[in-house]
């Protein structure tokens, strides 16, 4: 095996009170593909500075090869002191370094070099600090959660070129199908020790959930062998004459190396607020359209949207899905067309930018809105420390600014904030940034759970996957394409993924062949038509009406019976629910098969 270009050994780091690291290793050799994983704030960030360099360990051994070239990606890129992006990027090149590539990555990734750096959005500034460590060809590429800010395109270009890179690769990516088609090794950082599993990342839950199922049963061997002690020392014939010393030195090690054993830190407890139940119609958009001067941002756009419906909306950056989602909720007005929102609508919007958040506030200001020191949940008061703990925030952080948290803190605040609210409709915008993949997991069964309508605008393919059930996209010009089910169904359905918005800049190259763009390849005005999902459902739903009216009937049949009340009480309540039950069950799909067949007159015509 060929030796290390970069190790660390025995890395041990402590900020005040438990230890971020304490025995933390890392080795990576040449062109080694390895994902380091873990929950927010177990110190993944830090392992990466310390293997680049900027930060000292207490304690451990750090190892470069001589002549190996390391780059490092931050998660918060400073592009400050620089006149353009193009300057940027070439400052980070050495005397052997091919110029040309500065230029190349910049407009391959949707810059064209003569950008303020002070006026760059996150994602452009992202993407620049990605041009400045591709363009060395480095022998070592370290990247801090590199798709944050990334539109898709954007997303799999990168996964294409890193791919085809030579350099040893170490990633931190809460991006489960990025890691998974780039990972070779997989690096679980966790209670400040690392962990080693040489396949990539599709194979690490398997095999972190075996793990802490082995850590369980050696906890509760542990714990009965401590409970066997105690009971000797209290109630054993010799111990009432004289302590065994032996004996009482061997307790005292047990119930210390209980407490050395750092349990598992607990999940985020996630459950949403529900509001009063929603009609089966939640948001009917008839031909909306909207422009800011001759660009158009939606054009004649007609959708419903039903209760219980998954909408991911997806497209490259600048595309107008905020705008968007701003039209269909009502808050922003359409130049043509018209929506119709339902009735009994309580809808918690969690937003991308996070300004909602007032960073001089503290912690429990923002979950209380500055008053006392309850939350209400559910139409139930909690202690905010209570709330808090739900959220993997510890009693001592109440008092925290919301402007020193870390940004995987401040995403779990807006969740703590948004989930009490009471709703029946969810609207999140890019709710993954920044979340760990327990708490990604967490809130997919919650959203799963969720009695209501959702609306999702996501950049997360495989968050797409678990929780949506269709997907809006953008085919350019205004115009956006319904697709059934998931982010994956739709590029099968579709043909391709999303491509770039054009611009005057070379669009992204997905690796993929060619990117079109509009002027080259139009896309063809497509007629909008039915989804699979609907043509299933208004096919099926007559047949279960029938059912449900033959239900009903024998129901009011067994309640036609007057002597059934006094002669079996506990029967005829159960029987009257049942029959509530299906009348309600009736009225809903009477009125889904009623929109449906409105939707298929409007699109196809008469039958």
């Amino acid at each position: 095996m060929a030796p290390p270009l970069l190790f660390l050994k025995e890395i041990a780091l402590t900020f005040g009170g438990t230890p971020l690291l304490e025995s933390a290793d890392l080795s990576i050799s040449a062109g080694e593909r390895l994902c380091l994983v873990g929950r927010n704030g177990s110190g993944k960030s830090t392992l990466l500075k310390i293997a680049a360099g900027l930060v000292e360990p207490d304690h451990g051994e750090r190892f470069v090869q001589p002549g190996t070239t390391i780059r490092y990606l931050p998660q918060e890129p400073d592009l400050s002191g620089y006149p353009t992006t193009l300057a940027y990027v070439e400052a980070g090149l050495t005397s052997g370094d091919e110029n040309y590539r500065a230029l190349y990555l910049l407009e391959a990734l949707g810059l064209n070099g003569t950008e303020d750096p002070a006026k760059l959005s996150g994602g452009e500034a992202r993407r620049a600090a990605l041009a400045r460590v591709l363009a060395p060809e480095p022998d070592v590429l370290m990247l801090d959660e590199p798709t944050n800010h990334l539109d898709l395109p954007a997303i799999e270009w990168l996964e294409a070129e890193l791919a085809s890179l030579k350099s040893a690769l170490v990633l931190i990516s809460h991006d489960r199908r990025f890691l998974s088609n780039l990972s070779r090794a997989t690096l679980w950082l966790d209670r400040g020790v690392t962990r080693r599993l040489d396949q990539g990342f599709a194979a690490f839950e398997d095999w972190r959930d075996t793990i802490f199922e082995e850590e369980e049963r050696e906890r509760h061997k542990l714990d009965r062998q401590i409970v066997r002690e105690e009971h000797w020392v209290r109630y054993g014939v010799t111990a009432r004459r004289k302590r065994n010393v032996r004996r009482m030195r061997e307790l005292a090690n047990l119930r210390q190396k209980r407490r050395d054993n750092r349990a598992v830190t607990g999940d985020v407890k996630l459950v949403a607020a529900e509001a009063d139940t929603l009609g089966a119609m939640v948001i009917e958009a008839k031909k909306i359209s909207k422009s800011y001067g001759e660009r158009a941002i939606v054009s004649e756009l007609s959708l419903r949207i039903l209760r219980g419906d998954r909408l991911g909306i997806v497209g490259a950056n600048g595309t107008g899905k905020t705008t968007l989602i701003n039209l269909l909720t009502g808050k922003l007005p359409p130049d043509a067309g018209h929506v119709r929102l339902g009735v009994n609508l309580a809808m918690v919007t969690l937003e991308q930018k996070r300004d909602s958040l007032d960073p001089n506030a503290t912690l429990a200001e923002t979950l209380t809105g500055g008053s006392g020191d309850k939350v209400v949940v559910n139409g139930e008061p909690r202690h905010v420390v209570s709330y808090m703990k739900d959220f993997l925030f510890p009693p001592e952080q109440a008092r925290t600014p919301v402007s020193v948290l870390s940004g995987g803190e401040r995403a779990r605040l807006l969740l703590a904030v948004a989930l009490a609210s009471p709703s029946n409709l969810l609207v999140l915008d890019e709710p993954t940034n920044d979340l760990d993949l327990e708490t990604l997991d967490l809130l997919e069964d919650m959203l799963g759970d969720y009695a209501g309508t959702l609306l999702v605008v996501s950049h997360d393919r495989d968050f797409l996957d678990r929780v949506a059930t269709a997907v809006l996209v953008s085919e350019g010009k205004g115009r956006w394409l319904e697709y059934a089910g998931g982010y994956s169904d739709m590029v099968r359905q579709r043909g391709t993924g999303i491509e770039a918005r054009t611009s005057t800049s070379r669009p992204l190259n997905t690796g993929k062949g060619k990117t079109p763009t509009a002027a080259s390849q139009p896309v063809p005005e497509t007629k909008r038509k039915l989804s699979f999902k609907e043509k299933h459902a208004l096919e099926t739903i007559p047949a279960r009406m029938e059912a449900l009216e033959r239900d009903i009937k024998k129901l009011r049949d067994v309640l036609a019976d007057a002597t059934l009340f006094t002669r079996d009480r506990p029967r005829f309540d159960k029987v009257h629910e049942t029959l509530a039950r299906a009348e309600q069950e009736l009225a809903a799909s009477e009125e889904q098969w009623l929109a449906l067949e409105l939707l298929r007159e409007e699109l196809e015509g008469p039958a």
